[in-house]
């Protein structure tokens, strides 16, 4: 039970390799990558305790020397603090150019090592190994690598392509339900923004993908991986089609900004936060069908996700100061905030010509009703 997704890069391309018990076939599959038999992993805390030793063992068992470094879980790791410790570790291991590092963990891990091995010496290889749902249908695949800053989220990084993504769908059992329901978001946001076929599929599939069938595991991830690979291939950084990926962030990442990157909000619940807004939007501008927004709530509840403002604890701040926060995100241009609308589930598009006051008073709406 093993699919292969290419990226068609040219001379960058690459495959995205899923299926289960990858992590245990890595030294085969990175083998063939490597100048010399040695690689490094960054890795957190809590992915080391579970993947890192049957990934060392893997990788030694074909004679690969293996180091690793293991920094804190959580959003809070994807900050300069941290990543100037992974560079300095890099270096203190004399890390060559075309030496592997690889990425062992979520999409935090993912974003920062990949960011790090951007840098480090102008540019070195790395291999993206994501155990978590989302960052196997997402962050691993595209090349796109960074960290937070206080002014919001993702706004330092650089397009750095990996030379290898490993989706090892076994490694998803051992993911904290919620985080596994967080990543579903983003899996979600592809049958949204551009293949209602796979919405549908969703809706029949989404409770046993949950429950831990792995034929419809793999077939979610390959097909999630198979629409960002064709988007990436005809728009590596971003300048057009590869913005509809953003569909459900514009409003997502101004909710983690506003909850502090903090467990109160994890990123693929306000990617289908944000998505459920971006319809409602839609919606009151008369782009889709007001039953649109009905259904995608409806399969979110169903699928027991997050879904409106009220699902968040805590104090949020009002709306002006959200509609603020969407201001700092990068797709601003010359000024003006880009959305992501729809003309219904699977019918996806790129606008600026949306009124400051719709968007005020979707989010003052949201608001009170929390």
């Amino acid at each position: 039970m093993r699919e292969k997704v290419s990226v068609a890069l040219g001379e960058r391309a690459y495959e995205v390799v899923i299926g289960p018990d990858l992590i245990a076939g890595a030294g085969a599959l990175v083998a063939p990558l490597l100048a010399r038999p040695r690689v490094v992993v960054l890795t957190d805390e809590t992915v080391a305790g579970l993947h890192l030793e049957p990934l060392r063992r893997a990788l030694e068992g074909g004679g690969i020397d293996v180091a690793a470094l293991a920094l804190p879980p959580g959003e809070a790791t994807k900050g300069w603090a941290q990543l100037q410790r992974a560079v300095g570790w890099l270096l203190d291991q004399k890390v060559e150019r075309n030496d592997i590092v690889i990425a062992l963990g979520g999409g935090v891990i993912g974003d920062l090592a990949g960011f790090a091995a951007a840098v480090l010496r102008r540019g070195v290889r790395f291999v993206q190994i994501p155990t978590s749902l989302l960052a196997q249908v997402d962050s691993s695949v595209g090349g796109k690598t960074g960290i937070n800053a206080a002014q919001g989220k993702n706004l330092i990084g650089a397009f750095h392509q990996p030379s290898l993504v490993l989706a090892d769908t076994a490694a998803l059992d051992t993911l904290p339900a919620r985080d596994f329901l967080a990543g579903y978001g983003e899996v979600l946001k592809y049958g949204l923004l551009g293949d209602g076929a796979f919405f549908d599929w969703l809706e029949a599939h989404g409770p046993a993908l949950v429950a831990g069938d792995m034929a419809a595991r793999v077939g979610a991830v390959t097909r999630s991986v198979r629409m960002k690979a064709g988007i990436v291939a005809r728009d590596e950084t971003e300048q057009g089609d590869r913005a509809l990926l953003n569909l459900g962030h514009t409003f997502g990442h101004a909710l983690e900004a506003a909850t502090g990157y903090s467990a109160r909000l994890l990123h693929g619940e306000g990617v289908a936060m944000g998505c459920a807004l971006a319809f409602d939007l839609s919606a009151r501008l008369g782009l889709c069908a007001q039953e649109d927004p009905s259904r995608l709530r409806a399969h979110l509840r169903a699928m027991g996700m997050k879904t409106d403002l009220g699902d968040i604890s805590g104090d949020l701040p009002d709306a002006g100061a959200l509609l603020d926060l969407m201001a700092q995100d990068k797709k601003v241009v010359d000024g003006q905030l880009r959305f992501i609308l729809v003309r219904g589930i699977g019918d996806a598009f790129i606008t600026s010509d949306v009124p400051r006051e719709a968007v005020l008073g979707l989010l003052e709406d949201a608001l009170a009703s929390r």
